[in-house]
């Protein structure tokens, strides 16, 4: 089932906060992830889905545990996630998303930030755009949001470990490109990575006295 228009930024809000707390009670560990990962860290409000990341063997449970809240479950054809509506608000349970294996160690990277004067953990701002560039297809292809993401946070983000994990990806390495003709994200790379300012040889003169010279 599909919401007929997107919801306010405040029905969200307040659907972060009742999962939140269902999450916390059933003892389910999660990751706000997502648009709303970077909204946390300053970024542009989104008016899309709630992106919750959870742990593959939490997921079950995680769904229960909205559903126990009031929320209806969605059975989605894509086998990443689980999805459960709070009125028109879309929560997505995300288990398996692309790029990173949602572990103890993608726990343990994210932050724990006041949001919405709920202490909760947020994904590292370095995963979201990871799992944000992996999810690119031809068929899903739209770079508005993440270089609007990436323009309001381009100082907190480390690009050169995004861009090393995410290197397989053609949509990726687009994206950086863009990034880089737009002038968010520095062209300018460690001379270890291939980047930056070509090497420079230097050849001794053909009279040198070192061994092997000529």
């Amino acid at each position: 089932m599909a919401a007929e228009s997107e919801p306010a930024f405040d029905e969200i809000e307040a659907t972060l906060k009742k999962a939140a707390k269902a999450l916390r009670d059933a003892d389910v560990e999660f990751l706000l992830g997502g648009s709303l990962a970077s909204w946390a860290r300053g970024g542009p409000e989104s008016t899309h889905d709630l992106d919750l990341m959870v742990k593959p063997a939490d997921a079950q449970r995680a769904v229960d545990a909205l559903v126990a809240a009031g929320m209806r479950p969605d059975e989605p054809p894509e086998e990443w996630l689980y999805k459960a509506w709070d009125g028109d608000v879309l929560v997505d349970l995300i288990h398996h998303p692309k790029g990173i294996e949602v572990d103890d160690e993608v726990m343990a990277r994210g932050d724990s930030l006041a949001v919405l004067s709920m202490e909760m953990r947020v994904m590292a701002l370095e995963d979201v755009f990871v799992t944000k560039l992996m999810a690119l297809s031809e068929h899903a292809l739209r770079f508005e949001g993440v270089l609007q993401m990436a323009r309001s946070l381009r100082e907190q983000v480390d690009w050169e470990h995004v861009r090393s994990v995410t290197a397989s990806s053609p949509f990726a390495r687009a994206f950086f490109t863009m990034a880089e003709g737009l002038g968010i994200v520095s062209a300018d790379r460690p001379a270890e990575d291939g980047g930056g300012r070509p090497r420079v040889s230097v050849v001794s003169p053909l009279h040198s006295t070192e061994p092997g010279a000529g």
